[in-house]
């Protein structure tokens, strides 16, 4: 069995509480090439920088047959705006999938025992190719996860955004609280979150009628650096 934790791909990725059921979309969203006028400034996401990764976790009986997974994108693009106050700044990020990465072994060292096993290329090729799938992310059809913000106000000690996700031809709405830090040509953002699958409208890889699972919650890290135009 390929330890295909399929859903992982989530990308996209984000979120949080409270989300309302997701529904179908148009396939090619518009994807906004720069923040709108009113919105001022813009800084662009250095992907040389940024980095998205999902950990995600084997469940049922029979999960000592799988493996957790760390997937990472560093192909990511978009803008954020200041904006000059939090509540009127907006961001937009689009996740490819094609930019999606399956267990380096560099990346499951940074996480600790969870992920210490060595995982096999040809595992992770059929991880790959489950994830990008028509029954996940279908990839063929859907080139990009796109993250865009609806509001952002303080959430002590950091921020929290409420964010539009478009992911597989699903579009949901969902909490991400962050941190950021902000000079006048640079702009740090981190957030550490985890996320229901069902919630973006995936459904949890599963086998041997259900022996072996993927947990529903995946945990998302996402750390972005834009720069100035």
């Amino acid at each position: 069995m390929r330890k295909a934790l399929n859903t992982a791909a989530l990308a996209l990725l984000l979120a949080a509480c409270g989300a309302p059921p997701p529904r179908p979309l148009n396939p090619h969203p518009a994807a906004p090439a720069s923040p709108p006028a009113a919105h001022g400034i813009a800084y662009r996401i250095d992907s040389a920088h940024s980095e998205l990764r999902l950990l995600v976790y084997r469940a049922g009986a029979l999960a000592a047959l799988g493996h957790d997974h760390v997937i990472v994108n560093r192909a990511l693009e978009g803008w954020v705006s200041p904006a000059g106050s939090s509540t009127a700044a907006a961001f937009y990020l689009s996740i490819p999938t094609s930019g999606f990465v399956v267990d380096e072994a560099a990346a499951r060292a940074q996480e600790g025992a969870d992920f210490s096993e060595e995982i096999g290329d040809d595992a992770k090729a059929g991880t790959l190719h489950n994830m990008l799938s028509p029954a996940v992310l279908d990839a063929q059809s859907h080139a990009a996860i796109t993250v865009q913000s609806v509001s952002i106000e303080p959430a002590p000690p950091g921020m929290q955004a409420t964010v539009r996700i478009s992911a597989a031809g699903h579009e949901s709405n969902l909490v991400v609280p962050f941190t950021v830090e902000t000079s006048a040509d640079r702009l740090h953002a981190q957030a550490a979150f985890t996320v229901q699958q069902t919630a973006l409208g995936l459904t949890p890889f599963t086998a041997l009628l259900g022996a072996l699972r993927v947990e529903d919650q995946i945990r998302v890290k996402l750390d972005l650096v834009a720069i100035r135009d």
